[in-house]
């Protein structure tokens, strides 16, 4: 069996690479009336987006991604209030940007990302709901800090260049950026509402083809170099990842 695409259709679904995880996310936390809504991001809409990223249509190539964004979500539910970012994180405006928010929900598609999002949590106390994905997997875990473990306490560091696929290399299903930032949500608004039993102190793998879902237990390291008792890391890092992050 062969099939053909045109060129649209290839741009389109050619890289499927940048997580999407705040795309489903964002939907569900605005659905639910959360107040405020913080979106960072410093792209713009692409076709090769639109497989995973269902905030965003057709129509809103080359549009900022936090301008469709914000225009979608409040279509949904008007009274929630959506404040933009239209940067990316880094060590000199993230806590500027955190500190009005009360938990961060983290779904970028790089580890310099995720390790940065993790400290400055860890240092303004906020919980933050953690997740990535590559090709049939998703993993999540819920930072709260200094009741459990951080990012850093399982893993310590980014991985060296090689070992993890490029993203050119990597690719993932557009449902499962779905069913992961669908739980990211649920995640939040139990932390919001103070209900439940959250992933704190453990962490979730999702497996896509088998189906399964897995929650490792896992604890605070004392010897973690940012929540540990005797901190190595004092100061937000800029790292660097060889991976391009666009697309």
């Amino acid at each position: 069996m062969m099939f053909g695409f045109t060129e649209e259709q290839i741009k389109r679904y050619s890289r499927h690479i940048v997580l999407g995880l705040g795309c489903p996310a964002s939907l569900y936390l605005a659905a639910a009336g959360v107040g405020t809504l913080g979106i960072v991001d410093s792209d713009v809409v692409e076709l090769s987006n639109l497989q995973r990223q269902i905030l965003h249509t057709t129509a809103d190539e080359g549009v900022p991604k936090t301008k469709s964004a914000a225009r979608t979500l409040q279509a949904l539910n008007p009274d929630v209030e959506v404040v933009t970012y239209q940067t990316r994180l880094t060590r000199d405006n993230i806590l500027d940007i955190f500190s009005g928010y009360d938990v961060i929900v983290e779904g970028s598609d790089n580890f310099p990302t995720k390790f940065l999002v993790n400290d400055a949590c860890v240092f303004q106390r906020k919980p933050a709901v953690m997740a990535g994905i590559l090709r049939f997997e998703g993993q999540m875990m819920t930072v709260v800090p200094h009741d459990g473990p951080c990012y850093r306490c399982v893993f310590h560091s980014p991985p060296p260049p090689g070992l993890i696929p490029s993203c050119q290399e990597a690719g993932v299903l557009g449902a499962l950026p779905g069913l992961v930032g669908t739980l990211q949500a649920l995640e939040a608004i139990k932390l919001v509402l103070g209900i439940g039993r959250t992933l704190n102190g453990g962490l979730l793998i999702f497996q896509a083809l088998p189906l399964t879902f897995r929650e490792v237990r896992v604890r605070r390291n004392p010897r973690c170099p940012v929540c540990g008792e005797h901190p190595t890391i004092t100061e937000l890092q800029d790292l660097t990842w060889e991976c391009p992050t666009h697309g």
